[in-house]
């Protein structure tokens, strides 16, 4: 108790930076949490989680130009002892600008693209890899004006304009010097609210799965459905192949300040983008080479090295012969007071909510399928860059997540090991989980995915809110129909606690298990 209060007393006096280090490290922070930061204050206490460190530490990186792992945040998770540690590092930084490079008819696809357009060559398109949202918007909506900020996103982002071929029979990316697209509109004013509903949950799954045309494009959709005076419904579609849930937030963020200016009459307020997805695509082909890929590879090989092929969770059919892809989704809520006791126990232990999260999941897995060595794929931002940080495009990585549970362990020391193993992915996120395939060239069985079959996501990146001067925007639950592996545990932090969405697929699994 007298420690308790102690740190009590500590974490409430705010004590401002001494140095310039500390001023540097204090800056960020505040950039980044959109806080004051004391420093004495606990990164992780103040929202932090494994997101928000990446960003911290690719910008001190570019402030100090050194070699900075994210394991020092966690290991010194204070301004006072962050500083210390970067004052007594002497490692410089391999921090390379991402440079432009000339725009030419065919362009390489990045490794996470070239996945996604083999998908598209060989399987039945049900759209598996569709990224829709859908927001209803109650108010006065200036139609003109949201069309337009449109297409000045898209004449801003090259990826909104590009569509993929092939070259010799390999794929290649052609970027348009323009491209308009138009609203499409549906009146449904006239329909009974019953026939209003039912048609609106009708053209809401048949807009989100329609399939897209990577070849002639365009990749993104959009549609407005007229509810009555006032009222109306934004549907938007973009394909996977030139988008992640990141970039969602960049997008509509970026729409609502082009609309805003347009309302007002003002010229369109956002800076100009200093490079585009191309230019990282390229980079990304240029960087992870000799040493760099060896060192990331040397990695991923040891990590994964003996894996079991297949997590043997209890399912209710016969496995299919081959994979796939059909889907639903169950949601359920863990209350505020459990939420909040699992971040207590992840500050106390040190760790991230993701950490204790994982961790849970992974006992769960170990209880049901009776394996001791559980291997669960996580998606990952991969915007380890700032110059990155604002583009659309399809940057998330997949990492595997590796986890023992042999002989029982305390789940104290297993919530170690995730940390420690979550650490270590982190900082080898760059290897592209293709190449990670290509070069482990597991086993391949048309019945289930590679090296791993269940996936978990904490979603805590950028909120997709589309901000419209008066206009209230709610966001409208699009049914999954989908499931691209056998089961993935999407999580999400509320006001009322942490949602989980379990997407499961309907050839494995039946709703009641």
């Amino acid at each position: 108790l007298p420690k308790l209060a102690q740190e009590l007393t500590q974490s409430t006096e705010f004590i401002p930076p001494q140095n310039p280090i500390q001023e540097i490290i204090t800056s960020i922070w505040s950039q980044i949490l959109g806080t004051n930061v004391s420093i004495d204050d606990n990164f992780f206490a103040l929202g932090g989680h494994s997101l928000l460190a990446t960003q911290v530490i690719s910008r001190l990186q570019e402030a100090f130009q050194k070699d900075i792992p994210l394991g020092y945040l966690f290991e010194a998770p204070t301004v006072a002892q962050l500083s210390q540690i970067i004052t007594e590092t002497t490692s410089q930084a391999s921090y390379l600008q991402i440079p432009k490079i000339q725009r030419t008819a065919d362009i390489a696809l990045s490794f996470a693209q070239i996945r996604l357009w083999f998908v598209e060559q060989f399987e039945i398109n049900n759209g598996t890899y569709n990224i829709p949202l859908a927001l209803k918007l109650e108010g006065y909506l200036n139609y003109q004006a949201l069309e337009q900020a449109v297409n000045i996103l898209i004449a801003r982002h090259e990826i909104l304009r590009t569509t993929f071929s092939s070259l010799e029979g390999s794929p290649v990316q052609n970027i348009k010097p323009e491209l308009t697209i138009s609203i499409a509109t549906q009146n449904l004013a006239e329909l009974s609210t019953a026939e209003q509903n039912e048609q609106i949950q009708e053209l809401l799954t048949q807009f989100a799965y329609q399939p897209f045309n990577l070849s002639t494009g365009p990749l993104l959709r959009l549609q407005l459905l007229s509810l009555g005076q006032n009222s109306q419904i934004l549907l938007l579609n973009l394909h996977h192949i030139i988008a992640d849930a990141w970039s969602l937030g960049v997008l509509t963020k970026e729409l609502s300040i082009l609309y805003r200016d347009l309302c007002l009459n003002q010229p369109p307020s956002l800076p100009e983008l200093a490079i585009q997805y191309v230019d990282f695509a390229n980079w990304q082909r240029q960087w992870l080479t000799g040493e760099v890929l060896e060192k990331q590879l040397s990695y991923w090989k040891q990590q994964l090295t003996g894996i079991p092929p297949l997590l043997e969770l209890p399912i209710d059919k016969q496995r299919p012969i081959q994979q796939t892809f059909n889907g639903r989704s169950h949601s359920c809520f863990l209350n505020l007071e459990l939420t909040q006791k699992l971040k207590t126990l992840s500050q106390e232990s040190g760790v991230t909510l993701f950490m204790t999260l994982l961790t849970g999941f992974a006992v769960l897995l170990y209880r049901y399928s009776q394996q001791q060595d559980i291997v669960i794929g996580s998606p990952i931002a991969n915007r380890n860059r700032r110059d990155i940080e604002g583009l659309i495009g399809f940057f998330v990585n997949t990492l595997v997540l590796r986890i023992n549970c042999q002989e029982n362990p305390r789940f104290s020391d297993l919530l170690k090991q995730v940390r420690q193993v979550a650490l270590d992915a982190y900082a080898h996120q760059d290897l592209p989980f293709e190449k990670l395939v290509e070069e482990l060239q597991p086993e391949r069985r048309l019945s289930h995915n590679p090296i791993f079959q269940v996936m978990f996501a904490l979603q805590n990146t950028t909120e997709s809110k589309l901000d419209l001067p008066e206009l209230t925007i709610n966001p409208l639950e699009i049914e999954s129909k989908t499931a691209k592996f056998d089961l993935t545990l999407f999580v999400t932090e509320t006001v009322s606690g942490l949602q989980t969405r379990w997407v499961y697929n309907t050839d494995l699994f039946e709703l009641t298990t």
